[in-house]
């Protein structure tokens, strides 16, 4: 167990090794290189290189270079990335032989300029920061991830890490704790955006010597990865905050429901609760002040639903992952039927920024009623696939041109998804909405967990809703009809206007059976499931039309409504599409214009993608 002074120390110590991962202009002689270890990255080999830059390290005697695994630097779209500090050199699309050069420069205090990344504009980057990616970010819960071995908990005490936890157990009373997570103005980050502090407040006013702390990180959004980013880059960050809510709202045991199918945020998890255990901040008398609390982890096996936070209570203790009636809300009956204290990942990461920096510091970021910044999985039709965490107010454009960098091969921006399953469609004439809580309701959207899915021109917004309500019928728990069957007869009428069978009807009955879902089903997933159907018939019910009457898809994703035709003005008879179609379908000599066979033609859209000049439709 470390005392106070002991945790100081190291602080201090361990601060001043590290000064080179956050300045610049760092005079020491030792290099660090960072590697990103994330899902993202590692699945493209950065364990490898890794191993590979250690290795050479050692056969070269270099002292004064050491290989740091970080988490996630965001930027997804250019791992593996490498950087070095202090210069902050940013290497992209590093590959495991890759190393040696890398080493060498480092040695010789040179570059390897053909890693060095480039901008979206195709100019040569050679510091992190000059990214335009990076530009417009501010980052807060993701403050740590990329910047520290998340697996070292001197690296996190180093960057302040649990000095919040000693303030608060040392200085505050309970209330005070609250009063500044209320006056923060921080919302939860899980979806419905509920004022954090109040949560709080509710549970601690709670009747109940035996109460509870919970972590929901049973992350299911299709495309999203916020949650999971921050357990693999910076868990402590979750542990301490977990530990400060318990002091506040007088639990004693925490639990973290994290899903299965992330197994390196699972590992980190439980690396990092072993050296808090070590280290004495989890366990009796915390920092000798009486106080004690512990964590343990529960796996999800995957459930949708049990991102609903009753479902998931039901889940840790045993039972089959179904919704529960409220009230009794979680606050007053929850884990066990005791009072319970439940938050998302990104919601307990702002915790220690909030009590270090103060209530006032967080409010002055973000807008009026949405303060704060959050993390969006930036995904789709954007050339920066990856992780953001912008102020609260910054506009969809922003996120997608001077953060994603625009759309693909000069595509039109069609629409972008928020908020997953229940979300809904922003379309192009909302491009200039501020992303906060407020302005996505009013637009028939919603902020969610924090995917954000960019859709470009070739997209079916027919098939992009019958996509979401596919994942949410698989994905009902099944306990109320109006879920497990309404949602069942959305997507059959879907499918019927997606293979030219439905008609004007099967619109009508469509919303109207959307909107009785909305009003009668159990939970909050059940109740936000139609969103994707109603705001792309809000937006785009000319597509739907074009289904149901005409017979039409006009971006040919819909393969029964599907013709695939040659544009002869755009036509330049490069031959690329023909050489590319597999059934020989596209015909034309030389520099000919080519033309379709349509009785050949198998709707594969392949030719669409390989034509430079969108001549094909």
């Amino acid at each position: 167990m470390k005392t106070i002074q002991e945790i100081e120390k190291i602080r201090n110590e361990k601060r001043q090794e590290l000064d080179l991962r956050v300045n610049t202009g760092s005079t020491s002689r030792e290099k660090h290189i960072l590697v990103c270890h994330g899902t993202g990255c590692t699945s493209s080999k950065s364990p490898k290189i890794i191993e590979n830059l250690r290795k050479i390290i050692e056969e070269k005697g270099l002292e004064n270079i050491r290989v740091i695994q970080t988490g996630c630097f965001g930027l997804c779209a250019k791992g593996p990335i490498v950087i070095i500090r202090p210069e902050e050199t940013f290497y992209a699309h590093v590959k495991p032989e890759d190393c040696e050069e890398i080493v060498d420069a480092i040695a010789n205090g040179t570059k390897v300029e053909r890693l060095l990344c480039k901008d979206i504009d195709g100019t040569m980057v050679n510091r992190l920061n000059e990214l335009t990616f990076y530009k417009k970010q501010k980052r807060i819960a993701l403050k740590n991830c990329g910047v520290i071995d998340p697996e070292n908990i001197d690296e996190y005490i180093a960057f302040d890490g649990y000095k919040a936890l000693e303030q608060v157990l040392t200085k505050m009373t309970p209330d005070e704790v609250i009063n500044v997570v209320s006056e923060s103005g921080l919302r939860g980050r899980g979806g419905a955006g509920f004022p954090t502090g109040k949560k709080w407040s509710f549970t601690k006013m709670a009747q109940g010597e035996q109460k509870y702390v919970v972590c929901n990180a049973d992350e299911g959004d299709p495309g999203a990865f916020m949650d999971r980013s921050i357990l693999e880059g910076d868990p402590h960050a979750v542990l301490e905050a977990m530990t400060i809510a318990g002091y506040a709202v007088g639990a004693n045991q925490g639990y973290i429901y994290v899903r299965a199918e992330y197994p390196i945020a699972v590992q980190r998890l439980k690396i990092a609760i072993k050296q808090a255990r070590e280290y004495g901040l989890l366990g009796s008398n915390i920092f000798d002040t009486g106080f004690k609390f512990d964590i343990d982890i529960r796996l999800g096996a995957g459930a949708f639903v049990c991102g609903e936070e009753t479902a998931l209570l039901e889940s840790i203790e045993g039972k089959r992952g179904q919704p529960r009636q409220k009230p009794p809300f979680p606050a007053n009956e929850g884990l066990f039927g005791k009072p319970t204290l439940i938050n998302n990942v990104e919601t307990y990461a702002n915790i220690t920024k909030i009590i270090l920096n103060g209530a006032e510091w967080y409010s002055s970021i973000g807008t009026e009623t949405s303060k704060g910044t959050k993390v969006f999985a930036l995904g789709g039709n954007v050339n920066n696939v990856g992780l953001v965490e912008v102020p609260m107010g910054t506009t969809l454009r922003e996120i997608v041109y001077d953060i994603g960098g625009g759309i693909p091969n000069g595509r039109e921006f069609k629409a972008a998804q928020t908020g997953g399953p229940s979300g809904g469609c922003i379309p192009k004439e909302h491009l200039d909405t501020p992303i906060d809580y407020e302005s996505l309701s009013a637009i028939g959207s919603m902020m969610g967990s924090g995917g954000l899915i960019v859709m470009d021109d070739t997209k079916c917004m027919v098939n992009l809703a019958k996509f979401y309500l596919e994942f949410t019928v698989k994905e009902s728990c099944g306990k109320c009809t109006p879920c497990r069957i309404g949602t069942k007869r959305m997507h059959e009428i879907l499918e019927k206007l997606c293979s030219g069978k439905g008609t004007e009807e099967d619109i009508q009955k469509l919303e109207k059976l959307a909107k009785n879902i909305q009003k009668a089903s159990v939970c909050g997933l059940g109740q936000t499931a139609p969103n994707p159907v109603l705001s792309t018939l809000k937006y785009f019910r000319d597509e739907f039309e074009e289904h149901a009457i005409d017979k039409k898809c006009r971006t040919n994703e819909c393969k029964a409504l599907a013709k695939i035709t040659i544009d002869e003005e755009k036509c330049k008879g490069c031959g690329l599409c023909q050489r590319s179609c597999p059934v020989g379908a596209i015909e034309g000599e030389a520099r000919d214009k080519r033309k379709i066979n349509q009785d050949k033609c198998i709707k594969c859209g392949t030719c669409i993608s390989t034509c430079p000049f969108h001549a094909i439709g």
